[in-house]
């Protein structure tokens, strides 16, 4: 059985890949968003033995670059180039995945891995038990009239299960939002496996969680990954920790629904969401996004994210740049574009 690793030494000099493809279907946000600074998180320790970055190379400056939430669960950083050094791509080592140890307050750090198929789990391996993890911040609320599978928080894997076949790792597992884990996070790990399992090919992915100060909750995650055999895959993106409709005290992990906004959402549905499907507010939700820009299609009626990959498949005649309110656009009948999940 595979064992975490940590690495122990240098494989020759890698070519250092500088391909910024997205893979087609990908959870891209404006390419015009707010970005980090270039030399934003590059203080990493890059001897092969500590390849992990530590938490404070995320700081508070950089956080304050970042975009307000505004209706995408992920916005692009540093244009979309991971922040791995050439040292990090040259020590890549099949199999590797390496977990931060906790801080004095019981809160994760970065995890890193060389995703490959020998990483992932087996076609007949089922995922195991978790709920016996209290990450930092956690409790156990549900919101049946705002979220669809009732609970706010889910134990939110760093590196995705499917990705690294971690159950109950605490070093692993965040307190993370429905949202965070599922509409944010999952299109990336779905992407990152669909890639490795058609081509056999391995992923450098690190996951590292912000917490401003002594907050017990992420305020996000930023996710990076590079592919090493090509440049098919590469992306860095900051996941938003957020639920639209409750406020959320990331000191503690308390919570409330926003009165602004609880009596627009959509009632719960009857079949809870699983980890397979993403979901998609309804009209109300978005009533006071104001700020987001989205491409239409004024033949099908879908409103899409800029770099969503139906954009481009999108004849010149029926394309159509839409910025502000989206409340009008879904009274005129247009819906959500089910391949970006623009919000």
């Amino acid at each position: 059985m595979r064992k975490i690793a940590t690495i122990t030494g240098l494989f020759g000099i890698f070519a250092l890949i500088t391909g910024n493809t997205m893979i087609s279907g990908i959870l891209a946000p404006q390419p015009d968003s707010s970005i980090l600074s270039q030399t934003a998180l590059s203080s990493y320790n890059t001897t092969a033995d500590t390849i992990v970055r530590q938490n404070d190379s995320f700081n508070a400056d950089d956080f304050a670059e970042l975009p307000e939430y505004c209706g995408q669960a992920s916005v692009i950083v540093n244009n979309n180039i991971p922040y791995f050094t050439a040292q990090e791509r040259a020590a890549w080592t099949a199999g590797t995945e390496v977990y931060s140890e906790m801080d004095d307050l019981g809160r994760c750090g970065t995890a890193y891995a060389c995703i490959g198929l020998e990483t992932m789990p087996g076609a007949n391996e089922t995922r195991g038990s978790i709920g016996m993890v209290k990450p930092s911040g956690w409790q156990t609320v549900k919101y049946p009239e705002l979220i669809d599978d009732l609970y706010l928080y889910n134990r939110c894997h760093l590196i995705g299960w499917q990705l690294g076949n971690e159950n109950a790792n605490e070093k692993n597992l965040i307190t993370g939002t429905r949202y965070l884990n599922v509409t944010g996070m999952l299109p990336y790990e779905n992407t990152v496996a669909d890639y490795v399992r058609s081509t056999g090919n391995h992923v450098l992915y690190r996951v590292t969680p912000y917490f401003v100060g002594k907050e017990l909750v992420a305020r996000g995650v930023l996710m990076e990954a590079e592919s090493i055999e090509d440049t098919r895959i590469s992306f860095c993106v900051w996941c938003y920790n957020v639920q639209p409709g409750i406020m959320i005290d990331y000191a503690a992990g308390g919570s409330a629904a926003d009165p602004n906004a609880a009596a627009q959402l959509p009632a719960p549905t009857t079949t809870p969401t699983t980890a397979s499907q993403v979901t998609t507010p309804s009209q109300s939700s978005v009533s006071a996004r104001t700020e987001c820009t989205y491409i239409l299609n004024t033949n099908t009626k879908r409103i899409h994210l800029p770099t969503c990959s139906s954009v481009n498949e999108m004849k010149p005649s029926n394309r159509q740049e839409f910025s502000g309110d989206v409340t009008g656009l879904l009274e005129q009948g247009y819906k959500a574009c089910g391949r970006c999940h623009p919000f």
